[in-house]
């Protein structure tokens, strides 16, 4: 695991890769601010003023979806946005959840 988490990079998971195991997850969440875990799932609602400003950061967010080929569930509202990061190849929690989560925390930085 880098120890920055937005300096990683998403690694292809059709195969070989596993999903972290609760310490791992445990460990991992303490470097990433206003996620949680639920479901499955790493989660976290953002607030926004506006419908405006929420479809900037949906848009920025799938920037980095696309760049490294790792997309979140969105549910997207006036005013929010719900991210939830799993990785449905190996039905739970990657390192690449966790990286894509950083990389969103930044846009926010």
């Amino acid at each position: 695991m880098p120890s920055d988490l937005r300096q990683g990079k998403c690694q292809a998971c059709e195969g070989g890769v596993e999903k972290l195991a609760d310490n791992q997850l445990t460990e991992r969440m303490r470097s990433l601010t206003g996620w949680r875990l639920e479901q499955g799932s790493l989660c976290r609602d953002f607030q926004f003023k506006n419908f405006y400003e929420t479809m900037a950061f949906v848009n920025a967010v799938a920037w980095i979806a696309d760049r490294e080929d790792h997309h979140p569930d969105m549910e997207i509202g006036y005013g929010h946005c719900l991210l939830r990061y799993s990785t449905h190849a190996v039905k739970g929690i990657t390192e690449n959840d966790f990286i894509c989560a950083a990389r969103v925390n930044q846009l926010l930085e």
